[in-house]
């Protein structure tokens, strides 16, 4: 989900989304970097998990050199001081992006009935 909502930001902001992080091994999380309590608040769908500071903890998250460390990789690096993913786009994006796929399960299900697809 979370790459499928990091390519869908960089096409709808013009390839500036702000800073965001991924796995370079597999299908790992996607880390997405927000202003400081941009996250807090927000009803954010399911399969995502908002990493806060709070009262009692704080949330570590390995952040690579802007050349890369492995396994994590920029998907998109920071552009400037300050700069991060808007978090609204962010939830409006991720929405879109679960409604697209509710689409195309429905729409392979139906077709699937109908008998255009077959398992073969």
């Amino acid at each position: 989900m979370g790459r499928g909502i990091a390519d869908l930001l960089v096409a709808l902001t013009g390839g500036d989304p702000g800073p965001i992080i991924m796995q370079a091994n597999g299908r790992r999380p996607v880390y997405f970097f927000l202003a400081p309590g941009g996250g807090r608040m927000r009803p954010w769908p399911p399969g995502v998990t908002s990493l806060t500071s709070a009262p009692v903890g704080v949330t570590y998250l390995p952040v690579p050199a802007l050349d890369g460390a492995w396994p994590l990789t920029w998907r998109c690096p920071p552009s400037g001081e300050g700069r991060f993913v808007h978090a609204l786009l962010l939830l409006r994006a991720a929405d879109l992006y679960q409604a697209s796929c509710a689409i195309s399960s429905e729409t392979t299900a139906q077709a699937s009935a109908a008998g255009s697809i077959s398992g073969k």
